[in-house]
């Protein structure tokens, strides 16, 4: 054991965070603490830490054990470049790597007296420089910013140059080559696209130390962890297993007290039945035995009735007008920045109906396409047309006009007057506000709690087209689960981005991803994508040289490599698909003919058939007939097969 957390309690005021928490995490183990967004997750982070006093309980760390933690918004000083930020965890190392050279420089002019003594110093000092991986460290730091999505043309940028995304990226991989015996992760994906998140799961599952992930990304905590902490109205479950395993057997907990809170309350009313039939004999020996029952019963320990948060919270969209069946077509779309190609001469359409995720690495250009067109930043070339009756929806945090000196409750109402309070109620609850929270001003709220208000008022918004850019960031996971079942029931077209791979794997029905400056198609959810990732890249996307590529550009006849023909992937879909139902019925077809054939055999033994000549003759020529038919069968059903494995 490395961290224990024995009895921890907290309270701010009288809202009680946390009630006598206790757990504890093992050497190399990874494990997450969930919750909905307000449970105490990153006060419970924080208490472990040291940075904030616990009311009550112990935070234990094993003797000679480090620390190390990732905030959600982490504050650098100093104007240093991102490869010297990250350089600067490895100070230690490189002050033996000074001295080692120091050393070198002097063994010269050691006297012979002193050089057995000077040569055990220097071969101890590499020693402890080859275990802190001395000789690696430089390419260590180049890899984990790589991973984490710097390419190294941007290592000597200036930390005053970065995003606040960027800088918690660099922390992130600071903390990493620190390379503690605890990590303590808060939000650590928020700020990371597929690609790096995919590296950042290898590296945890990898790590040679304890790690302790507060997230909301369900995909990425299956993947790492094994161990989940639950904080649900102030108290601590602890779960074996990753985030699905803990999914299932939560279920199966609640399902299990919600059996015994309705078997308490039908003991409880057959008892105040009871009670009541005996006082209405009126007499004092029947009133004596209600009494005797009435104190027993007000010794009972009533159950609370389970909840789940999103019980009965429900976000129903419907459009207003059905949109006519093409809702979408972008064609020879092309867009650039000075020094950066984002994207050329791509060619797409979506028709209604559709859930479209648009993924791909930072920097490819995803909200540029949406925003284009959203008909808000200009293409360089091409053309979008809107099919019939299409009224687009549009989230993007930066561009949602909300009115500053307005409460939620009004921002909802005034916006859509025939919602009844419960409604605008249920509405904000589904994206986290709760209780008195309905009444702060929009101008009081965070920059993730106004996108979070936005995307409400866009859930109601009736349009039939809705594009949303990373409409998951600031929800917890019950609310990316009440968002996933409304569009999952919603009858509209919906185009969206997002870097949730457990959101578009639930509600996504195509994927466009972005990569080498075109798109690549894939008919299917992220399941489907990760499977044809490396076999359609490779089709769509160009692997000529750089010369021939210019040259192209130069003639004015550059077309794009990775044309997207998404409708020549869906009729291969469609084959495949009949091709399936044509083994299927094939299949069943000679299982009816092999047991009529042995149910004829059997005839054909009965003492009664072999003594009638006509009734042997009628059953040997249907038993000809249906072997023939067999013989078909088998011929037709290679045929299928060599289709389906792709052989001619």
């Amino acid at each position: 054991m490395v961290l224990a957390c024995q009895n921890i309690c907290k309270a701010f005021g009288t809202d009680e965070i946390i009630k006598n928490a206790s757990f504890h995490i093992e050497a190399n183990e990874k494990a997450a603490i969930v919750g909905i967004n307000g449970a105490g997750k990153t006060t419970l982070l924080r208490i472990i830490m040291g940075e904030l006093g616990a009311d009550s309980g112990e935070v234990v760390i094993a003797r000679g054990r480090s620390i190390g933690y990732l905030p959600q918004n982490p504050q650098i000083q100093g104007n240093r470049t991102i490869y010297e930020e990250v350089l600067s965890a490895k100070e230690y190392v490189m002050g033996i790597e000074r001295q080692l050279l120091s050393m070198e420089e002097q063994m010269q002019s050691v006297p012979t007296g002193e050089m057995a003594s000077f040569l055990e110093s220097y071969h101890r000092l590499q020693q402890e420089f080859e275990q802190l991986g001395g000789a690696t460290y430089r390419s260590e730091i180049a890899g984990v910013l790589k991973g984490l999505g710097f390419p190294e043309a941007e290592f000597e940028k200036r930390m005053q140059e970065l995003s606040g995304g960027q800088r918690t990226r660099v922390c992130l991989g600071k903390l990493l080559v620190t390379r503690p015996d605890i990590i303590l992760l808060d939000e650590p994906t928020n700020h990371l696209d597929i690609v790096a998140i995919a590296w950042l799961e290898t590296f945890l599952s990898n790590y040679r130390g304890a790690v302790v992930i507060v997230a909301h990304d369900r995909y990425f905590l299956d993947k790492v962890v094994g161990k989940v902490v639950e904080l649900d109205r102030t108290k601590v479950t602890v779960y074996q297993g990753n985030y699905t395993a803990y999914a299932q057997k939560r279920a199966q907990v609640r399902e299990a007290l919600l059996k015994q809170y309705y078997n308490q309350q039908r003991e409880i009313r057959h008892q105040e039945e009871v009670i009541a039939k005996l006082r209405s004999f009126n007499r004092e020996k029947s009133i004596k035995r209600a009494e005797s029952r009435e104190k027993m019963l007000s010794k009972v320990e009533r159950m609370e009735r389970p909840t789940e948060e999103n019980t009965d919270i429900k976000l129903h969209l419907e459009p207003r007008i059905v949109s006519g069946g093409d809702v979408l077509f972008v064609e020879q779309l092309s867009k650039a920045y000075p020094g950066q190609q984002l994207f050329q001469k791509i060619d797409f359409s979506i028709r209604r109906g559709e859930r479209v995720a648009l993924i791909g690495d930072n920097g490819t250009g995803k909200t540029t396409l949406l925003k284009i067109i959203n008909q808000m930043v200009e293409a360089d070339e091409g053309k979008i047309t809107l099919g019939a009756n299409v009224h687009i929806g549009y989230y993007d945090q930066e561009h949602q006009v909300l009115h500053m000196e307005k409460t939620l409750v009004e921002e909802i109402s005034d916006a859509y007057p025939v919602l009844t309070n419960t409604q605008i109620r249920n509405v904000l609850a589904a994206f986290l506000f709760t209780g008195d929270e309905v009444f702060k001003r929009i101008g009081d709220l965070s920059g993730g709690e106004r996108g979070r208000v936005s995307l409400a008022k866009l859930m109601l918004s009736e349009a039939n087209f809705l594009i949303l850019d990373e409409p998951t960031n600031h929800l917890d996971i019950t609310s990316k689960e009440i968002l996933e079942q409304a569009l999952n029931q919603y009858t509209g077209t919906v185009l969206y981005v997002s870097h949730d791979r457990y959101f578009i794997n639930k509600t996504a029905t195509r994927i466009l991803n972005l990569t080498g400056e075109t798109l690549v198609n894939y008919l299917g959810n992220y399941d489907y994508y990760l499977e044809k990732c490396q076999e359609l890249t490779q089709v769509y996307v160009s692997q000529a040289d750089p010369a021939s590529s210019i040259e192209k550009a130069g003639s004015g006849q550059a077309q794009s490599v990775g044309r997207l023909d998404w409708k020549q992937q869906k009729e291969e879909q469609a084959r495949r698909r009949k091709l399936a139902a044509d083994l299927r019925r094939t299949e069943e077809a000679i299982q009816q003919r092999e047991q009529r054939i042995a149910a004829l055999e059997e005839q054909f033994s009965d003492p009664e058939v072999a003594t009638s000549s006509a009734k042997l003759g009628e059953l040997q020529g249907e038993y000809d007939l249906v072997k023939e038919e067999l013989a078909g069968l088998y011929e037709a059903w290679e045929e299928l097969a060599l289709l389906d494995t792709g052989e001619e």
